[in-house]
């Protein structure tokens, strides 16, 4: 058994494997989707293969749609020849709870383009896919830092700076590359379409827009394109940028998948980190639940991706779902485990979950912490999502999802994930800031985290984080069993890039160092501290 359009022919060795395997006319998919493409998206990783091409391959098997996805991949080349060398066919593997398996293979990827202007057959048939009249829609999962187009002191980063001044011609930045294929649309017909940010972040839609933006009207200012092609692009009747909530936990291609798929006998299906750092498969691993809710903006129509489960609304109620998830439901907890995951020597997040004191953390932190101030969204309730958090997603066993994982970048995290619901503690009359315990209690776990020490006393290595030259310093006399004042602290606790407010201010000082003293206190202490606090706190 290989991955690829020959071997699937013989459907009854796939199927007798349990395989689900396309039952549509794959060819014919294929020639109409790169005719007259309707989706093409950005991105061509494992969130795309597990949950939108996936969700796109349900609907052909069903009838609901005629036409897949094209990808496109601008950053990577070998995740493009990975999946010509299949195919372009992929293999979702979906891990349940209840010990089942669901394996897919996705046949929605009529075809997958690099994005670059130094290749020119492929920058062609880009310019080709961008310029139809009948393309709906242009999806991205770029990761949050794909929007980035300025450094941490606010600087244009080179790239981009490079192509502001050179304009649409030859682009070497990322979105650089989309907005010249966005001007080549323009030239061609201005027909509409809709720009839709997938990534998990907030106000995904706007970061989008903004940063496209932003070289439209360089190019402008420097004479590279005419101001009509910043007035298109402004105008939502003609490009939208639709705000989205997705949530799917996807983590890298497992070994213990893989071993599971060649024991089926499928051939040639080794992870490999790529030249560029990508860790790729021909299968993705992934949880069974998924949400997706986008702003119902799309001014040239869109696939018909509601029979799926994706849920289309309006902005204002994509953008509580989206604080929901973020603030309350979800990021939060996963961000509490990741700390103490680490500091308590866990390596999978579904171990954690039968630790009685971790699983107590969390509940106390969604649901008396957190729900009291939850923004409730309406289409989704947020004790139910809680509750499937808990009870469903986190404890999976075949979720092969680490601590270290999530601990990266905490201190991007901190601001939303908890300071959201202090300020709304502050800002409400009939609740008291000072009953908030176990937020507190992370903050101080972060601290703690940051001496790079386990429970056990031993070093570990921390996830990176882009703020560590600022915070490392102030611990760096630090060391296991030291008591330390607000003084000591106050270079980080007074940060309000970290946590989304001064922690002095908020009268919330004292209690992290507290809990921080009580952490540090010595080997053990932060298993004891944490039982402490949520047996207390029952």
């Amino acid at each position: 058994m290989k991955l690829n359009a020959q071997s699937l022919k013989d459907r009854k060795v796939w199927e007798d494997k349990g395989y689900k395997i396309p039952s549509y006319d794959r060819p014919a998919m294929i020639e109409a989707t790169i005719n007259a493409p309707e989706w093409v998206h950005f991105g061509a990783g494992n969130l795309f293969k597990a949950f939108l091409a996936r969700d796109a391959e349900e609907l052909l098997n069903a009838g609901v749609l005629n036409k897949g996805i094209i990808a496109v991949e601008g950053f990577d080349p070998s995740i493009v020849a990975i999946n010509n060398s299949h195919d372009n066919l992929a293999l979702a593997v979906t891990l349940k709870h209840d010990g089942s398996i669901d394996k897919t293979v996705v046949g929605s990827i009529a075809e997958t383009v690099l994005m670059d202007p130094n290749e020119a057959a492929a920058w062609e048939e880009m310019k080709r896919i961008m310029s139809a009249p009948s393309l709906q829609m242009a999806s991205f999962t770029i990761t949050e830092k794909g929007y980035a187009i300025t450094d941490a002191a606010g600087e244009l980063l080179p790239l981009v700076k490079e192509d502001f001044e050179n304009g649409p011609e030859a682009p070497k930045s990322y979105l650089g590359k989309a907005a010249s294929l966005l001007y080549t649309r323009f030239l061609a017909n201005k027909a509409p379409v809709a720009l839709v940010s997938m990534d998990n972040c907030s106000h995904n839609g706007e970061k989008l827009q903004k940063a496209l933006m932003a070289y439209a009207k360089a190019w402008a200012a420097n004479g590279k394109v005419s101001e009509d092609f910043v007035k298109w692009l402004s105008d939502d009747s003609a490009v939208s940028f639709p705000w989205t909530m997705i949530d799917k936990i996807t983590p890298r291609p497992d070994e213990s998948v893989k071993e599971m798929l060649a024991a089926d006998g499928l051939e040639d299906v080794d992870p490999i980190k790529t030249d560029r750092g990508s860790f790729v498969a021909p299968f993705v691993n992934a949880e069974e639940t998924e949400y997706l809710v986008v702003e119902d903006k799309f001014p040239n129509g869109r696939p018909a991706l509601s029979e799926a489960g994706i849920l289309f609304t309006d902005r204002d109620t994509v953008n509580k779902v989206e604080t929901m998830k973020v603030t309350t439901c979800l990021n939060p907890l996963h961000t509490a485990m990741s700390i103490f995951g680490v500091l308590l020597d866990y390596n999978l997040i579904s171990a954690e979950m039968k630790d009685e004191d971790i699983v107590a953390l969390i509940k106390t932190i969604g649901y008396k912490e957190g729900l009291p101030v939850v923004v409730d969204p309406k289409i989704l309730n947020p004790k139910e999502f809680v509750d499937t958090v808990i009870e469903v997603r986190f404890p999976n066993p075949f979720m092969p999802d680490a601590p270290q994982r999530i601990a990266t970048d905490t201190s991007q995290k901190l601001s939303v994930r908890f300071g959201n619901t202090i300020k709304k503690y502050m800002a409400d009359e009939t609740l008291d800031v000072n009953d908030l315990k176990l937020i507190p209690l992370v903050y101080a776990g972060w601290i703690r985290y940051l001496l790079a020490t386990d429970d056990n006393g031993k070093g570990f290595e921390l996830s990176a984080d882009p703020l560590h030259s600022q915070v490392l310093p102030v611990l760096k006399n630090i060391s296991l069993g030291d008591q330390v004042t607000v003084d000591d602290l106050a270079p980080i606790l007074t940060n309000a890039n970290i946590f989304g407010l001064d922690l002095v201010e908020t009268g919330l000082a004292e209690t992290v160092v507290e809990w921080f003293n009580k952490l540090n206190a010595g080997k053990g202490a932060v298993r004891k501290t944490l039982h402490e606090a949520v047996k207390g706190d029952e």
